[in-house]
């Protein structure tokens, strides 16, 4: 009776092995937070007319040259999904993650570190971006293919958490070290990620469909840290979704015969534009030069800083809520979040430029953008790419991925290149309002055409979508 007892004890779920492969995973997403937010530490110095040793460059840049080294990352961004929707069924989400996100990453980090050019810095941000596009395309498939169905909503949000931390170090280190230092600094953890990603396994249902049956066996005992005979019933269900998959396998044309799919593209295709033109990017890139701008007493670096915690904080919410709530709901609250948070702060811009004494508002922008920042992580933040993995039956999602994520970079690189210029023109009060517009727009589009996935089905989706 021992050996059985043995035995018995060994086919127990252990998540051991599964944490530090999702954590090992998460250097990665750690690398892109701080990519994603590199701009609001290093803009400042890279403008500064009065200290030019703090700047590589020798010279401040000029407006158009902040545009493109703010946005050329979201342009990189654009073709990072296109390859990784590609690889990741060619050479395995694995390999993708390493040489298609984990190694633009380091290479776009000791450039940045070495630059004294801006073309350096606009080839620099665009590899930092294709690395994002890549890896936001393929660690979600990942993230999905090892994890057991009852943590498999844990295990994905747990990426959104580190991106968050990520951008909290670019917000809490980069104000106070040399660029150099800070980009090196930010080169360890694509570097960890790296190394420490080899030793990890593939996805079992990649394995499977490369029919590496032995190959696909011996990771899933590993993830699951079970005997053989412990996950036979779980590799079984896989290999038939993996055959199904692969006699159902969508293309474009398939998304536009059927009335269901493409309302679900268009869904999904106005939810992250929605999510773009709420302004997330020019508040990731520039939030420190427009704490600088308000004139606050509050220090920008330290109020970025609060934003960035903040920021941490809400991404713990979502995952409490969404199941509780519904998709819908958190949408809606999300924008009209986001509009109350921004009216105010578009006020404070436009009575500042118009000459009116704010000093005593100083209060005002850091509480807006806190507000916004919250909210944003509601709904508009996570939840598009949540809805995007129910609309989409599986023999089309990775199609619907790639068209979605790309469009959303496109619109990414579109905002972010056009901050600079658009608030030059129309103040940044103005420019704010626009963005609270558009949040009006979202909150319309919500209640209109979204559909609750909550507790659904995929076929209780679709029939709901062919209506």
């Amino acid at each position: 009776m021992e050996p059985m007892k043995l035995d018995d004890k060994k086919n127990k779920p252990n998540k051991n092995f599964l944490l530090a492969t999702v954590i090992s995973c998460n250097l990665g997403s750690f690398a892109s937070g701080i990519l994603l937010t590199w701009t609001s530490p290093v803009l400042p110095k890279l403008n500064n007319a009065t200290n030019v040793d703090s700047n590589p460059l020798g010279e401040p840049i000029n407006l158009i040259q902040e545009s493109w080294i703010g946005s050329c990352l979201a342009l990189g961004a654009i073709f990072g999904p296109l390859l990784a929707g590609f690889t990741a069924d060619r050479i395995g989400r694995k390999n993708t993650l390493v040489y298609c996100a984990g190694l633009p990453f380091l290479i776009s980090l000791l450039i940045l570190a070495f630059a004294k050019t801006p073309f350096l810095y606009y080839v620099a941000r665009f590899l930092g971006g294709f690395g994002i596009g890549n890896l936001y395309t393929a660690l979600p498939m990942y993230f999905g293919e090892i994890s057991e169905a009852s943590i498999r909503g844990a295990v994905s949000s747990s990426m959104n958490v580190f991106i968050c931390l990520g951008e909290l170090y670019a917000y809490a280190v980069g104000p106070y070290v040399s660029i150099m230092l800070f980009c090196l600094s930010c080169a360890v953890f694509p570097l960890a990620f790296i190394l420490t990603f080899f030793f990890f396994p593939d996805s079992p249902y990649y394995l499977l469909a490369k029919d590496k049956m032995r190959t696909a066996e011996k990771s899933l005992m590993r993830l699951r840290n079970r005997t053989k005979s412990g996950i036979q019933q779980e590799l079984k269900m896989m290999q038939r979704n993996v055959e199904e998959e692969a006699v159902n396998r969508g293309s474009l044309r398939d998304i536009f015969k059927s009335k269901g799919l493409r309302k679900a593209l268009l869904i999904c295709l106005g939810l992250v534009s929605f999510q773009q033109f709420s302004g997330i990017t020019v508040v990731q890139f520039y939030v420190t030069n427009i704490f600088e701008a308000t004139g606050s007493s509050l220090s920008p670096d330290v109020s970025a800083i609060i934003v960035g915690i903040v920021q941490l904080l809400a991404s713990f919410s979502t995952p409490i809520l969404v199941d509780r709530l519904g998709r819908k709901l958190l949408f809606l609250m999300s924008a009209i979040g986001m509009v109350i948070s921004e009216v105010p702060l578009g006020i404070y811009f436009y009575l500042k430029d118009g000459g009116t004494d704010v000093s005593t508002l100083g209060w005002l922008p850091v509480l807006s953008l806190v507000a916004y920042i919250i909210t944003y992580n509601l709904g508009f933040g996570p939840l598009p790419w949540t809805v995007m993995g129910e609309v989409f039956p599986s023999n089309v999602k990775s199609t619907a991925s790639m068209i979605t994520a790309s469009v959303c970079w496109a619109l990414g690189f579109l905002v972010a290149n056009l901050f600079p210029i658009i608030a030059e023109a129309m103040g940044k009060g103005g420019t704010f309002w626009l963005f609270s517009g558009f949040c009006v727009l979202a909150a319309i589009f919500t209640a209109l055409f979204l559909v609750e996935t909550k507790g659904k089905s995929l076929q209780e989706i679709q029939k709901e979508l062919n209506k």
